[in-house]
């Protein structure tokens, strides 16, 4: 019987650690028909972060990729010192150059098994509206954050510029991908891209929870309904697993930190299947 070709996925590589470098060589197709989806957070480094996806673009029929948080920090060690939007942009023309589908490229449409959908690479940031209980403004959820101090990194290292602020930056990128995704033929099926979850449900489970302010915006809350997702790709929260949202399989695909994958392994493996 002949291998069908896969509709693969994975996130949150982080190869700044060099345990984490060691999984890079296992991901490999089954079969040269293969596409594989990258959710975000492969490294902090411009050049770490354009090595993997080289190595990766060169190995899978197609590579499509969305920014994670990480890939926007400005680091110390990192020589590019661009912020904010120009930062993502730069990562766009890396990625263009290694022939890597990126948010600002046309959705392509895979053909393979359960196909055809057309695969949509996000970018769409978060807007602290995944708020604690009681807490009724950003300010008074940050704070409570401060206090258990789960404070994420991005409030030192992510820029917004030239935005005033992330959530600003989140609005306009919503609304430019709500305009692109209402734009598809009404009776094109998805396959949604995102590094952050479009839905709360998934941070519930989360051991801090004040950490769900930088998981994602309630604004995409009915996505997956309302652009005919046959599956929804995402991860940041390190806890890869399925689950099904008003019927829609959520599809959390993290390798996650050394401390972490070391705990739990690879119980789904590295790769998962989408379609």
């Amino acid at each position: 019987m002949a291998v069908r070709p896969r509709l693969l996925a994975v996130s949150d590589l982080h190869l700044s650690y060099e345990e984490n470098r060691q999984w890079l060589d296992r991901l490999r197709p089954g079969t040269d028909e293969d596409w594989l989806l990258v959710a975000g957070d492969v490294a902090e480094r411009t050049t770490d972060i354009a090595a993997a996806l080289d190595v990766l673009s060169r190995r899978f029929a197609k590579v499509v990729w969305v920014p994670g948080n990480h890939e926007l920090w400005t680091v110390d060690d990192d020589p590019v010192r661009l912020r904010g939007e120009a930062r993502y942009r730069h990562l766009v023309d890396v990625c263009r150059s290694l022939e890597v589908v990126t948010p600002e490229d046309p959705y392509p449409v895979w053909r393979g098994p359960d196909g055809p959908v057309a695969v949509a690479p996000l970018f769409l940031l978060y807007d602290y509206t995944f708020r604690p209980e009681g807490a009724a403004t950003k300010e008074q959820a940050l704070e409570r954050a401060y206090e258990a101090g789960v404070v994420c990194s991005d409030e030192f290292q992510l820029s917004p510029d030239p935005y005033a602020d992330r959530e600003s930056w989140c609005r306009a990128r919503v609304d430019e991908t709500e305009r692109r995704l209402t734009a598809l033929d009404p009776g094109t099926a998805t396959v949604l891209v995102n590094h952050w979850p479009l839905v709360r449900e998934p941070t519930r489970v989360l051991w801090y929870p004040e950490f769900a302010l930088w998981c994602g915006t309630e604004r995409t809350a009915d996505w997956h309904v309302r652009f005919r997702a046959a599956a929804v790709v995402y991860g940041h929260l390190h806890i890869p697993r399925t689950t099904v949202h008003d019927g829609v399989r959520f599809e959390e695909v993290s390798v996650g930190y050394p401390r972490e994958w070391r705990r739990r392994g690879h119980p789904r493996g590295l790769l998962r299947d989408v379609l």
